[in-house]
């Protein structure tokens, strides 16, 4: 392991404490998330991905409209051969690469 280090900051108690309870929500710590954080910025290069809890939780029976919605939206995209994903895949891999 690396040498850790200790890194401090100051902000608003109050967005201290609503941020300990979202993340306590998403079942982390705010050390754990604050890494997290960081290595998703040094991986992105940039600020990195959010991540959140929805406002309004939805029920089963709403998930499962949903879904079928999207299915019902994807009956006319086409089929891909193996080769075609894998060609995709190739090349969003080597932009990624011309990115970095």
């Amino acid at each position: 392991m690396s040498e850790q280090v200790t890194t401090e900051f100051c902000c608003d108690r109050q967005l201290r404490e609503d941020c300990v309870r979202i993340y306590s929500a998403l079942g982390m710590n705010l050390d754990a998330a604050l890494r997290l954080f960081l290595e998703r910025t040094r991986e992105v290069r940039g600020l990195p991905f959010s991540a959140s809890i929805p406002r309004k939780r939805i029920s089963p029976e709403e998930a499962l409209d949903s879904f079928n919605r999207m299915r019902e939206d994807a009956v006319d995209v086409p089929e891909m051969t193996l080769e075609e994903i894998n060609e995709e895949i190739r090349l969003a891999r080597e932009a990624r690469r011309a990115r970095n």
